[in-house]
């Protein structure tokens, strides 16, 4: 393999492995203020056990969520030297901010939440984990920024040619509020409250088909399904407005996510299927003319296609374009299915009695993490040929002095690192499941009546 492609491969890699733990940090922490919100207004000591449970895994999954981020910073000046020249200005905005804003506010009321249960009022406890969640969330912000510029660059100007061309930033808020952050943050957000939301209710359904910590599992079960049912509703909507803006900003992409090849037709929207990329045929099960109707709200609006653009103007892998996009759209419109179902019966006051409902919520925990994961992958395969959409091409932004040899056997090194940490994530978090959240009563006497 050639020095682009292995360092793409080992970018893409050490970027979806991190994208395991944010998303968790931050639907737990969701949780944890619903949580100790309620513990606080109704006094039941069966919410502050699940807050102090709950927190021990938040904790664990915070600190490989920090440990797996650091490395990408340093791949940025080893493997894509050019391009870090181009965005230095941009990123170093949009990262300096999320260090002041975010990853402060969160390290600042961290150990409160950590250690302060006994040491601080009940009021300062729950504000600090507000503080903490609103970090996590803002960190997200900076980090969807940068990365949504890179899709629909605004608020700048280029200084320089060639390879010393670089981004300077001209209006701030024209860069943060390019046209694509807003949906995209608010979609991460949502996506990222699933993650976290499915975790709880797996692991309490879990609870609730072995017959243990029964009353408490239900009330953490409920809570989290009834922010799942939102979110799931919600993720439905913002997807869809960024895909408008896809269909503006990224039309190449939008054609790529559905296979349309024709320069200005109408389009089919394929429920599923497979892209032939050199006859430019998709085999599948499609509503036709569905995408002109969703973008346009009218069968007949033609829409562009990838032959309106050069060849080497237009995503190289269309296919695994379309498969992770029509992927994130199953398993969203699966989610909404199960949280709406379970939440009617939940309504008829059957929902803990649908063994076969707790075993689905068990394992629906991947669910989410597939779908932010290949999200996140057509998003960005959809840019290609783009490094910066319209600027900077992905073959002009690797480092010129880094070997193939040299990338390739720094990958190797961190698929045993990551491998490692995945390994230590497992054993702690399960070993956190298996003790339950009796391990983290204060008053393991008082606990057992809500066993």
């Amino acid at each position: 393999m050639d020095v682009e492609i292995l360092a793409r491969i080992q970018f893409a890699f050490t970027i979806a492995f991190h994208y395991i733990y944010p998303p968790l940090s931050i639907g737990i922490g969701l949780i944890m203020v619903i949580m100790e919100g309620l513990y606080l207004k109704t006094g039941n000591k069966q919410y502050e056990i699940l807050t102090r449970f709950w927190l021990k895994i938040f904790a664990i999954t915070f600190g490989i969520g920090v440990a797996t981020g650091i490395i990408m910073e340093f791949e940025f000046g080893t493997n894509w030297a050019v391009y870090s020249r181009y965005v230095g200005d941009i990123f170093g905005s949009a990262l300096a901010a999320e260090g002041l804003f975010a990853f402060g506010l969160e390290s600042t009321f961290l150990g409160i939440l950590l250690f302060g249960w006994n040491r601080v009022s009940p009021k300062v406890h729950f504000f600090s984990t507000i503080m903490v969640f609103f970090g996590s969330m803002f960190s997200a912000v900076w980090i969807v920024v940068a990365n949504s510029w890179q899709q629909t660059p605004a608020g700048y100007h280029i200084v320089g040619e060639g390879f010393n061309a670089r981004a300077e930033v001209t209006d701030f808020w024209a860069m943060v509020f390019n046209p694509s952050s807003v949906d995209r943050i608010i979609h991460v957000w949502q996506g990222a409250f699933l993650a976290g939301t499915f975790l709880v209710l797996s692991v309490h359904a879990y609870y609730l088909l072995k017959g243990r910590y029964i009353e408490i599992s239900k009330k953490a079960f409920k809570i989290a399904l009834a922010v799942a049912t939102i979110f799931s509703l919600t993720q439905l909507l913002s997807g869809h407005s960024s895909a408008d803006g896809v269909a503006v900003n990224q039309p190449a992409k939008l054609a790529a996510m559905e296979g349309h090849y024709d320069k200005s037709a109408p389009a089919d929207m394929y429920l599923f299927g497979w892209v032939n990329n050199d006859t430019q045929e998709v085999t599948g099960i499609k509503i036709p003319k569905g995408l002109s109707f969703l973008v346009h709200q009218d069968f007949e609006e033609p829409i562009t296609g990838l032959n309106a653009f050069p060849e080497n103007e237009r995503p190289g892998q269309v296919n695994a374009v379309f498969q992770f996009y029509h992927i994130m759209v199953s398993i969203g419109i699966f989610l909404i299915g199960l949280t709406l179902y379970a939440s009617f019966l939940w309504w008829r006051g059957t929902l803990f009695e649908k063994k076969w409902l707790l075993k689905i919520f068990a394992f629906a925990v991947l669910l989410p993490q597939i779908a932010n994961q290949v999200g996140w992958f057509a998003a960005e395969m959809g840019r290609q040929p783009w490094i910066v959409y319209g600027h900077l091409r992905t073959d002009e932004g690797f480092s010129q002095e880094v070997s193939a040899n040299q990338i390739l056997f720094s990958l190797i090194l961190f698929l045993v690192v990551y491998a490692v940490l995945f390994l230590l994530f497992i054993y702690s978090v399960n070993k956190k499941i298996k003790h339950g959240p009796y391990d983290e009563a204060k008053n393991p006497d008082e606990f057992l009546k809500y066993v």
